[in-house]
């Protein structure tokens, strides 16, 4: 009981905390003479994204580096799947595929190169700040470049801040942005003791916790974001959305992770090796990775079908998004052992 409550009182904290925190940092950000567009490139990915991010870093200090990981590989599945997806059954998302093409690169590269780092376990110190280098990078570019063109790229940016609408003092802003921040942490604290708890009492693995419960709820600033975009008929600023939190997720959740807290995907000895490590519903081997092929395939092919829908047809159409829905719930069943896990 006690850690159900801290499950939802967690994710409670981070969706308001989330809200509060681009509330808070925009309304400041306006006041402060700062562009649409570098308020949507860089403020409102950055604080959808700062559940996943506090979430991650509070996993990696109690030792839960299968939360860690999997919040990051779920919460992008989870993007793609559920959040794209919501929004395209409510209105059919009118996609741009020139001014999506540059962010859209972008988040394939560096979820490549996240795959790769994970298939060698090498998220060390030195790792964490060649990531994180790369979003700095990655942004700095972006907005240069988008100054000089003023292309559609930069009406999807835009679009993003606007959609955050404020018209508090700075004064206000200022408190919303601290009390978002406050309750970001907090709720983190309790989603990830909660979820810890949860995977020990259930016989469930912190990696299927962190890829469905945790993942889903830091996800919910992206969700509420792209909901309220497609009721405003908006619903293409949340695939920009959408794209931008992917590419914060990997190379700003992961490599602050990473520098701060090196962790290695490949679980410890036990007393005795003839023994398998007991982490849940699955049986996790020792020197075992506690991320499976599964994972990383349904996040390649969240990818794949963003792109085909996107790409080809120059609109997700509701029925799309139905496909991408009941992708999700096909993985989730994939995850808690309702269907046959892929090579289990």
């Amino acid at each position: 009981m006690i850690m159900m409550a801290l499950i939802i009182g967690g994710l409670i904290l981070l969706l308001a905390g989330g809200e509060l925190l681009v509330r808070g940092s925009v309304g400041v950000a306006r006041r402060l003479g700062m562009s649409e567009l570098v308020i949507g490139l860089t403020l409102v990915g950055f604080g959808t994204s700062m559940p996943e991010m506090v979430t991650s870093l509070q996993a990696l200090s109690d030792g839960a580096v299968g939360i860690s990981v999997g919040n990051v590989i779920g919460s992008n599945t989870a993007n793609i799947l559920l959040v794209i997806g919501a929004a395209a059954v409510i209105t059919p998302i009118i996609t741009h595929p020139r001014a999506l093409a540059r962010d859209g690169l972008v988040m394939l590269a560096a979820t490549v190169l996240f795959a790769i780092v994970l298939w060698f376990d090498a998220f060390n110190r030195i790792t964490g700040i060649i990531f994180f280098t790369m979003l700095v990078i990655y942004l700095v570019t972006s907005v240069v470049l988008d100054r000089r063109k003023g292309s559609q790229t930069v009406a999807v940016h835009a679009g993003e801040a606007e959609i955050v609408e404020t018209h508090e003092p700075l004064w206000l802003s200022l408190m919303l942005a601290v009390g978002g921040i406050a309750g970001v942490i907090f709720g983190a604290k309790m989603l990830v003791t909660g979820g810890s708890d949860l995977a020990r009492a259930v016989g469930l693995s912190e990696t299927v916790i962190g890829l469905s419960i945790v993942a889903i709820g830091t996800s919910l600033p992206e969700l509420v974001t792209s909901i309220v975009s497609a009721v405003k008929g908006k619903a293409d600023v949340a695939l920009g959305n959408v794209i931008g939190s992917n590419i914060f997720n990997i190379l700003g959740i992961m490599g602050v992770s990473a520098a701060v807290y090196p962790f290695s995907i490949i679980s410890a000895d036990s007393a005795d090796p003839s023994q398998p490590l007991e982490v849940g519903a699955r049986e996790f081997a020792p020197g075992e990775s506690l991320v499976s092929m599964q994972d990383i395939g349904a996040l390649g092919l969240s990818l794949f079908f963003l792109f085909l829908f996107a790409y080809t047809g120059r609109k997700i159409a509701r029925w799309e998004g139905l496909v991408l829905l009941a992708g999700y719930a096909l993985y989730m069943a994939l995850s808690f052992n309702l269907i046959p896990r892929i090579g289990g």
